[in-house]
Order: C-alpha cells, then structure tokens, then sequence
C-alpha cells in the first residue's frame, strides 16, 4: 500500500461532461475517424484508428476497447481516411458536431480541433501504412489550414525502432507533432501483469528513451486497483527510477500524464483509485523525478 501522506496541493477536479465520459471509436458511418472529448487534449481530439482489425500487440488488463465485436473493416484504406478526416475537419468548423450528441454536452470543446491522434483500436506504429498515414494527415492539416493543431502519436512503444516510424516521427515533428509514449510500471513482473504482452520490458524502454533523445516527450500512465490494491510504493518509486533513467541519458520529458480508469475496463478485477490514492502517487513521482505531473482523475 502506498504510505506517504495526501498533499496539500492537488490537480483541479472539474466535473466530468457526457461526452469526456464516452468515447466510442465509430462516428456515423465513418470506417477511420472519430471525435473525442478528452481530458488529456484539453479539449477536442480527433482520432485516427490505424488498427481497424483490433490487432494490438499489448492486452492490458484496462483495455476498452471491443474485441468480441467483429470489426467493420480489416484493413486501412488511405483514400478513404483522408476523405473521412476532411469531412471531420468541416463538421467540426461547421458547428455540426458540437450540435450532435453526446458533443452538445461539451459544445464549447467541440468547434476547435486541439489534435489530430494517431491512435484507435490497436498500436499504431505496428501499421504497415504508418508513413503514409502520418504524410496523408500532414497534408491535409496544412490544406485546411490547422496551424495549432498537434499531431500526436498515442503509442505504446514497442515500433517506436522501426525504420518506417523513425521516419514518420520525423515528419511528425517539422509539423507540431507530439509522441505521448505509455508506461504503466516499474519493473518487469508488475509490467508483465499489467500490459500482457510478450514484448520485452527493455524494448519499451530502450525505445522510449531513444524517442525521447530526439524530441520531448509526454509519458502517459495509468495505475489502478489491482484485484483491490494500488500500487505498492516500491513499484511507484521504480517507476520514477525509470524516468530517470531517460532523463540521466539526455532524453526530454516535457509532462507525466497520470490518471486511472474513467471507463469501463477489460477485467472487472480493474478499479479506479480514488482521488487522494492518485495524488500521492502523482506526488510521490514528482519528489522522485521533479518532473511536471498532470493528473486525471477517475469518473464521478
């Protein structure tokens, strides 16, 4: 159990709209786009699902997404991604989504794309097309004018080596491009039980860090209740080593984004931590690292 005392100063907690709570993948009769409402965009996101088949490298014990219903589509097709993300683009500029549920209970998030994300039902950078998609995202955000739009990369980090994605990270960063880069542990054993995944810890790190040396970095991880526990301080203190180890090795990590489970997860064993566990745990990372900690916290 974590031990340490409840800060006294914590992350703002604003209540919760319909539309943060729910993000289906699908919008309309679209195959490849859909809008969110997220708390960790500050606002609109619009995301693009390289993995329609739902193939994941990772099977984390908090996953949401849907994998008994068989996907619409198995396979990406550009053409018809660029024609999706064009018509997102104008509904958002239109004023159409923010009037269509569950957006009109957000509409003063819902008219300004804050991202573009590469993201959706699996790991992104195992698309075979990533390239082209993040060039195919690239042009269309410079015709349409988005500026101040980021493109950001939702990754767990396991393709973050490969030549093709080496490749597209670099286009990513001539055109606001982000890496937000997953990691839930510390250690192997509590990685192996969170993420499930045959790829090897040291891979995830190696890759992180070799992302990170190239540009900042922001490090996405989500802690829970697990089988009715947080996490012990010991993995949240190898946790921080770990960040640490990047930063000692010239890598950059401009934000922690720390938060836990807002919807319904994969196993019901999985619970979100309460407020006042996420603050310590948010608390005791920054005394470790002294890096900046964004909070997120679990659904009211």
């Amino acid at each position: 159990m974590i031990l340490c005392a409840v800060p006294d100063a914590v992350a703002t907690k604003p209540k919760l709209s319909i539309a943060h709570q729910l993000h289906p993948r699908i919008h309309r009769d679209f195959l490849y786009v859909y809008p969110v409402i997220s708390r960790r965009s500050h606002g609109l996101s619009v995301g693009i699902n390289l993995n329609p088949d739902k193939a994941c490298n990772f099977h984390c014990v908090y996953c949401q997404v849907d994998r008994v219903t068989p996907p619409k589509v198995a396979m990406l097709a550009l053409s018809t991604l660029e024609r999706e993300l064009r018509q997102m683009i104008a509904l958002v500029e239109s004023g159409a989504l923010a009037a269509e549920y569950p957006f009109n209970t957000a509409m003063d998030l819902a008219t300004r794309i804050n991202d573009i994300a590469l993201s959706g039902d699996g790991e992104p950078t195992t698309a075979r097309q990533f390239l082209q998609v993040v060039e195919t995202v690239v042009k269309v955000k410079q015709e349409a004018r988005l500026n101040d739009t980021k493109i950001v990369l939702i990754t767990d980090c396991a393709g973050l080596d490969r030549r093709d994605v080496q490749t597209g990270l670099k286009l990513l960063d001539e055109n606001n491009g982000e890496v937000w880069a997953k990691l839930d542990a510390g250690t192997e054993p509590y990685y192996r039980q969170v993420n499930r995944t045959s790829v090897f810890f040291s891979r995830i790190l190696k890759n992180l860090a070799l992302a990170a040396s190239q540009r900042p970095i922001v490090i996405q991880s989500l802690f829970m209740r697990f089988h009715g526990e947080p996490p012990p301080t010991g993995e949240i203190e190898a946790y921080g080593d770990r960040l640490n180890d990047i930063i000692r090795g010239g890598g950059k990590i401009k934000l922690v984004q720390l938060y836990t489970v807002a919807r319904k997860p994969l196993e019901d064993w999985v619970e979100p931590l309460n407020d006042d566990e996420l603050d310590i745990i948010g608390e005791l990372i920054q005394r470790r690292t002294s890096l900046p900690v964004g909070k997120f916290y679990g659904a009211k």
